[in-house]
């Protein structure tokens, strides 16, 4: 089921009044009702794919509370190591299992040896490498000892299959969402209206802008040989913004639909594109992924403890392992491994925390340098997103070669008017409320409500008018 479609239009209001109306007082019931709720959003797509939800619930649940019950440091190490295979042997098989076979076919026939593909017709489970990696946090941090295991196997479930962020995160931890389901959740107007008008900005950053800049996109990608290299740079910056407003809408309609819920989830995004380096910009873009990484991998490896040479690898590995979990196709490796090149050597020169306040905190408009390090951080930017959009390496490699070869300073072939207009409100708005992430949602409470109601119509009236025809978001396929 797709937040911007007409099924979920109906499926909300009828979730959030059975569960404010029906099952206030009974907080088990309603745990019971999210799980409910839950697994016919997810099932929407393919019910038999729940199986797997399921099992990953289960197997977690029972490892949580068996890690409880030993103190043997050998037994406990063995059910993580239990937990771990499991969710990404599930993980593995159905995201990367014909990728290792073409890529072990290619190999042996690049050394003359012909042999034939076993390979299997798979379909890819809707946010499997979300959810797994949601439920995988909870063992690991069990195993720790940072969270007691719970004994509620509903509010557990609930957890893992919450069906706000269960396709495309935000990743939420254990430690701060599976405790929300032990308390009993009062509605809050206030909080509501927030999460409404955060629903309402996520709708016009997915439909307004990321699906009309798709448009363009598409037609740019697919026919880039017939096309100047300004048109070709114009279609990766549609693209950068495609993906932006895609995944950050997203992210903006999960938080707020859960606040009309009662539940507080992380914030995913920080207003990556006024970066001033790419180090700033991996603590601003999906900020649940890069900080499980950091938790559950970086740290581990030994993170920033060992010598400069122990950091940079680990960093390589980071990226690296980011760019495989987007993907079974080698321009997400190059992708990851072309941005740790942007971000290393600022690591190797201790500037990796050169800039972590908010750009232009105390000025309406950035100083000079800060207004070229974000263009500079920006068009680096847009360059490896070039790889991440492409087909395939080669494809990547042409595109790139397109901008760079090909009149970059001509008029470019496409000029959607609307569309760049619409590019600039929508950075002149975030750019205003840069310094608080709650800001958006916020952004007009200071005007009076005849003003507030007038703008809340216009932007529904954009989403109408210049909504193309129903997309799903970018990150399902991941």
């Amino acid at each position: 089921m797709l937040f911007n479609s007409i099924d979920f239009a109906v499926f909300l209001p009828i979730v959030f009044v059975l569960y404010w109306f029906v099952t206030q007082k009974h907080l088990k019931l309603q745990n019971a009702l999210i799980v409910v709720a839950s697994y016919v959003f997810y099932g929407w797509w393919d019910w038999r794919f729940l199986s797997l939800i399921v099992f990953s619930t289960l197997v977690d649940y029972s490892i949580g509370l068996w890690l409880q019950q030993t103190n043997s440091e050998t037994k406990r190490r063995s059910l993580l190591w239990l937990s771990i295979l499991a969710n990404l042997g599930f993980l593995g098989f159905f995201k990367y299992y014909n990728f290792f076979v073409d890529n072990f076919v290619t190999a042996f026939s690049f050394f003359g040896s012909a042999i034939q593909p076993n390979t299997l017709n798979i379909i890819l489970p809707v946010g499997i490498s979300f959810y797994t990696f949601q439920t995988l946090s909870y063992t690991i941090d069990v195993y720790r000892r940072k969270l007691e295991p719970t004994k509620d196997v509903v509010a557990f479930a609930a957890f893992v299959s919450f069906f706000p962020q269960l396709v495309a995160g935000p990743i939420e931890r254990a430690t701060n969402l599976l405790p929300q389901f032990y308390q009993q959740r009062q509605f809050h107007y206030s909080k509501a209206v927030d999460g409404l008008r955060q629903i309402l900005w996520g709708l016009f950053k997915k439909i307004v802008i990321a699906d009309n800049c798709a448009v363009f996109v598409n037609t740019i990608f697919d026919g880039h040989a017939g096309y100047s290299g300004s048109t070709l740079f114009l279609g990766a910056v549609f693209f950068a913004f495609q993906i932006y407003g895609d995944f950050s809408g997203y992210s903006d309609i999960a938080i707020g639909t859960a606040r009309l819920f009662g539940f507080n989830l992380k914030q995913n995004f920080a207003f990556p594109y006024f970066s001033r380096d790419m180090a700033e910009f991996w603590r601003r873009w999906h900020i649940s992924l890069s900080t499980w990484f950091r938790d559950y991998v970086y740290i581990p490896l030994g993170g920033s403890r060992g010598g400069k040479g122990m950091q940079l690898r680990n960093v390589l590995i980071i990226f690296l392992v980011s760019g495989f979990w987007h993907g079974a196709n080698w321009t997400f490796i190059v992708w990851g491994a072309l941005n740790a090149a942007y971000f290393l050597p600022l690591l190797w020169t201790n500037r990796n925390r050169k800039h972590t306040n908010v750009v232009a905190e105390h000025n309406k408009l950035p100083s000079v340098k800060e207004l070229l390090l974000m263009g500079l951080t920006f068009v680096a930017t847009v360059l490896a997103w070039v790889v991440f959009r492409a087909d395939n390496i080669g494809h990547a490699v042409a595109y790139l070669k397109g901008i760079f070869q090909r009149s970059l300073l001509s008029i470019p072939e496409v000029r959607p008017s609307f569309l760049l207009l619409f590019i600039l409100v929508f950075v002149f708005i975030e750019w205003w409320g840069r310094r608080d992430q709650y800001a958006i949602e916020k952004l007009w409470l200071e005007y009076p409500r005849w003003l507030r109601l007038l703008i809340y119509y216009f932007i529904i009236m954009l989403i109408f008018l210049y909504g193309v025809k129903e997309q799903e978001f970018i990150y399902f396929q991941f």
